[in-house]
């Protein structure tokens, strides 16, 4: 009742549009929609979201530097793209759209888990996500979206494996390493496998 309650509340947010995001339960059932604002204040709404990770043909992982501008862990680095589907938009969709428009690439996509996480940033807000996580290869040439991201670089796993311990001077983002961590521990088969298909395909 307190879930229905408050979807409704939320679907009547002046600030709720096309462009608003998914509010879901834990089980991923989709409960209403917010704005992007609401979805990150206090400790932040539970809502749908997904994180990439792009290697290349050397097996290097694609990490970015987020923008100065954004509101929450501004120029911490994280992994190649992350974001949300748009109200009424698929994930497939929305992971393929988000990838193009902050790096002006296109590759196949493979899902390999989903999590939940909240994380606070001071009293900026929160993020609070159920969050799909994806691999993929990709050879073409980054072309990064100035207003999102301050910079970006190829980095080998095992470099950032020692720059999360401590070693390297970089900040990064919660969600980040919470899924590098699973990644590595959880799902090296599937990191080997995306590279042999990706050279027979080549």
């Amino acid at each position: 009742m307190e879930q229905g309650g408050s979807a409704m509340l939320l679907e009547n947010d002046s600030l709720t549009g096309p462009d608003s995001l998914i509010l879901v339960d834990e089980a991923d059932r989709e409960i209403g929609h917010a704005s992007r604002w609401r979805c990150h204040q206090g400790s932040g709404l539970l809502h749908r979201a997904f994180s990439l990770f792009i290697f290349n043909d050397r097996g290097e992982l694609l990490v970015q530097q987020r923008s100065a501008a954004k509101r929450l862990w501004p120029l911490y680095w994280s992994n190649s793209c992350c974001s949300h589907p748009r109200r009424a938009e698929t994930m497939e969709g929305a992971v393929h759209r988000r990838l193009y428009e902050e790096l002006g690439i296109k590759c196949l996509l493979h899902f390999l888990f989903k999590f939940q996480y909240q994380a606070q940033f001071d009293g900026a807000g929160a993020e609070h996500e159920l969050c799909s996580v994806f691999i993929g290869r990709c050879g073409a040439p980054v072309s990064a979206n100035r207003e999102e991201i301050a910079a970006w670089r190829w980095v080998s796993p095992e470099a950032l494996d020692e720059q999360m311990r401590g070693v390297g001077s970089e900040r990064f983002t919660p969600w980040f390493t919470l899924e590098w961590e699973r990644i590595r521990r959880d799902h090296q088969a599937a990191l080997q496998a995306l590279q042999r298909q990706s050279a027979q395909v080549e």
